[in-house]
């Protein structure tokens, strides 16, 4: 579980930006001017201490809510069986 106490941002803040530094693949200064943008007054260090503290849980997180997938793939025609082709 992860633990925004003492934190001086709300969690809202910090999460958006760990996602989007880890989704964009944006430095950390381009990151600390976008939060800026949005209102946010926060240093890219700042920025760096979040990322490494709230990404590996959030990637856990994430990982254990993916839906398995279905690894079967298309049959070609040649392989369905009783399917002449010409």
């Amino acid at each position: 579980m992860l633990s925004f106490k003492g934190t001086h941002f709300q969690k809202d803040v910090i999460l958006y930006a760990v996602f989007f530094y880890v989704r964009y693949g944006v430095s950390y200064r381009d990151l600390e001017e976008i939060m800026e943008e949005r209102g946010v007054e926060v240093d890219h260090a700042t920025l760096n201490r979040w990322v490494i503290r709230y990404s590996p849980a959030i990637a856990v997180k994430a990982k254990s809510q993916k839906r398995e997938t279905n690894n079967r793939r298309a049959m070609l025609p040649h392989e369905i069986p009783g399917l002449l082709s010409p």
